[in-house]
């Protein structure tokens, strides 16, 4: 069941694209309604502990609708971002901005939505608020434009100032940006004097944390009303991510001023880990990214081991999960009653194993798929699937390849089937939910009738968690076999049985580098010989 997150929308007139206002204009001059600021607006919004974080073609109305139907009324109200748009992309390009963004059912235009207006789908009031929408910029005209097509379907304006891959650096924006504080400043102070609804950022942390403080202040000072902190350098991508600094971002909960709303990001791969981040960080709220892709129940509560789930998996340890294939049916079904607005086929309901016996054994044996057939034989063609460019449609495979890391690294035929569905053709995808029933069917039985046995043998197989090998002392800093020990012992707390969904634990950067994924170039080989001879 979903959770409604009600939100209001606001009423007040907006400014067309084309206006210009000058550093003397406020929004007062156009606006008769009060805009809250800082920690009276996020307390406005019910002070969300949980946050959904802004990703590329990434965190979409459908993923937002399946992390929200996981909350329960008793669970904090969860505050989403939309991905990031490309602020003068979307202000001037109409089939951009209609192709990513969808409120209404008619193409969005710069004027506020007259009363009795339908909502569709992109911060719907009821069901997809509280919504920040994000967009990297770095033309303070261009950024003002964009937020006001959004701004009456939104809950605040937020500044990508924390990508940092090679586009951005080529566009000049995100975590690029952090070199010229005076245009971030401009970007911000902008919104903050010119647009209905807050503005807020999102930022990396920089080499010291006195320069941190220094950025977040000149965040605070321009008008931003909630800073999100990840981190994480702007150099700590790829290979190279490592952990996120939770100490920094405790530094600037300690040294800015009390009243302003922090969120922090990074490290978080279980649901287990958003309270130690809130304990040792002192934010006001947690958000997640990667960990929400690979596990988009992270933020909600187990059901209780009395209450009855079958889309809640319980191991005889007592661990336990949400089952990839109840995750992919009501990922499948939202975007049939949402995005298409059909109702979803009626489906059996999913299996629960039967009490061990020899006879079961017998038909796992005969009724598990065979991997060396490699794919099911395809039907013929019914006709050919239009090409769409419907986001939550687009979004659909790498979601469910997120989603079905674990089961797909072990059943190839149903990685070959999902490889091979295109977007918007739900009769692909329901070949393959049907793919990952069956193979799930198999491994539960299999569990349950071995007492545990099959999957625990798997276990121990796994490649991260045998012994280190030697070469891994010779490659980094002596103390490289204890952060080696940490990521091998993670593995081991977050590895999970393949049909339920699980984080995935990327190796630190050493490790990595151990291992020959990434290389050192010569401005780190001469940084670590000159660390070595100061040793």
């Amino acid at each position: 069941m979903v959770v409604s997150c009600e939100g209001a929308v606001s009423s007040t007139p907006n400014l067309p694209p084309s206006v210009t206002l000058s550093p003397e204009h406020t929004v007062d001059e156009f606006s008769q309604t009060h805009k809250l600021h800082g920690r009276a607006f996020y307390e406005s919004l019910g002070s969300p502990k949980f946050v959904l974080a802004p990703m590329v073609d990434q965190s979409e109305f459908a993923w937002r609708m399946l992390t929200r139907s996981y909350m329960t009324p008793s669970c904090h109200k969860l505050l989403a971002y939309s991905p990031m748009f490309h602020a003068r992309m979307f202000g001037t390009i109409p089939k951009y901005r209609d192709s990513h963004f969808q409120p209404l059912r008619n193409p969005l235009t710069s004027d506020p939505p007259s009363l009795g207006t339908e909502y569709f789908l992109d911060g719907n009031p009821k069901y997809d608020r509280p919504l920040f929408v994000q967009f990297c910029a770095n033309n303070a005209e261009e950024f003002l434009a964009a937020a006001k097509y959004v701004t009456p379907y939104c809950d605040a304006v937020d500044l990508n100032l924390g990508c940092p891959q090679g586009i951005a650096k080529k566009g000049r924006y995100g975590a690029f940006l952090q070199e010229d504080q005076k245009l971030i400043y401009s970007l911000i102070n902008t919104l903050h004097r010119n647009l209905d609804v807050p503005v807020t950022a999102k930022i990396r942390i920089l080499e010291t944390r006195e320069k941190t403080l220094e950025y977040a202040l000149n965040l605070l000072e321009a008008g931003a009303s909630i800073l999100t902190i990840h981190g994480r350098t702007r150099d700590m991508k790829g290979h190279k991510t490592g952990l996120a600094d939770w100490q920094t971002i405790r530094f600037l909960r300690d040294n800015l001023p009390k009243e302003t709303v922090l969120f922090a990001n990074g490290n978080i791969l279980r649901h287990e880990d958003i309270l130690q981040c809130l304990q040792e960080t002192g934010a006001d709220a947690v958000m997640s990214a990667e960990g929400n892709l690979y596990d988009p129940t992270i933020f909600a509560q187990a059901p209780q081991p009395h209450e009855y789930c079958r889309e809640y998996w319980r191991g005889i340890d007592g661990s336990g999960g949400w089952r990839v294939d109840a995750v992919f049916r009501r990922y499948i079904d939202i975007i049939y009653k949402y995005v298409l607005e059909v109702s979803p086929p009626i489906r059996n309901p999913l299996y629960l194993p039967l009490f061990s016996t020899e006879e079961n054994v017998e038909n796992i044996e005969k009724k598990a798929p065979d991997e060396e057939e490699g794919p099911i034989k395809k039907k013929q063609k019914t006709g050919k699937v239009e090409k769409t460019t419907n986001p939550n449609l687009l979004a659909m495979q790498p979601h469910l390849f997120h989603i079905l890391r674990p089961l797909v690294a072990k059943h190839h035929n149903v990685r070959d089937a999902l490889a091979k569905c295109r977007a918007g053709d739900l009769k692909s995808y329901e070949a393959v939910l049907q793919m990952v029933e069956e193979v799930v069917r198999v491994g539960l039985e299999q569990y349950h009738v071995t007492n545990g046995k099959s999957w625990k043998d798997e276990f121990e197989l796994d490649e991260r968690l045998k012994v280190v090998p030697d070469s891994l002392e010779q490659n980094g800093s002596e103390n490289n076999q204890s952060v080696v020990e940490s990521s091998v012992e993670i593995v081991r707390e977050c590895k999970r049985p393949w049909w339920i969904v699980q984080p995935h634990v990327r190796p630190l950067p050493q490790e990595a580098l151990a291992k020959g994924s990434w290389a050192l170039n010569r401005k780190e080989k001469a940084a670590q010989l000159t660390s070595l001879s100061n040793a």
